[in-house]
């Protein structure tokens, strides 16, 4: 697997303004931010993404992260959070060390969102059979 960056901050090898602190977990604030506060919350056990990442790792991850994300809305004042997480690059990930953004989100703040889509006839009944079926 290769050394990421984010390898190197849990080695301390490289700086970052690290947060929080466990066992399992490192959060520190995202040096290019959405917002002022934007944390990412990575396992110390390297994994590229959700797809190799232990169930163990995952769920200390996701701990973590239920953990900050209200200290975090509070201490910028945000008016919420998102929660999101990239896997491939497909789907936007840079890094490839599983990490979960924590982003304090304001009112009128300009960060948008994913635009939605709609279902052709029938193709959400499709689908769904073919995920319970793989399942």
């Amino acid at each position: 697997m290769e050394d990421t960056i984010f390898d190197k901050i849990v080695r301390r090898e490289i700086p970052a303004e690290i947060v929080y602190e466990d066992d399992a977990t490192l959060a520190f604030l995202d040096i290019a931010p959405n917002n002022p506060g934007h944390t990412l919350v990575i396992p110390k056990k390297q994994s590229r993404n959700i797809f190799d990442i232990t169930e163990a790792d995952w769920l200390a991850v996701m701990k973590t992260v239920r953990k900050l994300a209200p200290v975090i809305r509070d201490a910028v004042g945000a008016d919420g959070v998102n929660i999101n997480s990239n896997h491939e690059a497909g789907a936007g990930q840079e890094v490839f060390h599983t990490h979960v953004h924590i982003v304090p989100r304001h009112t009128g703040d300009g960060f948008t969102l994913w635009h939605g889509t709609s279902y052709q006839e029938g193709e959400a009944k499709v689908l769904g059979e073919k995920i319970r079926a793989a399942l």
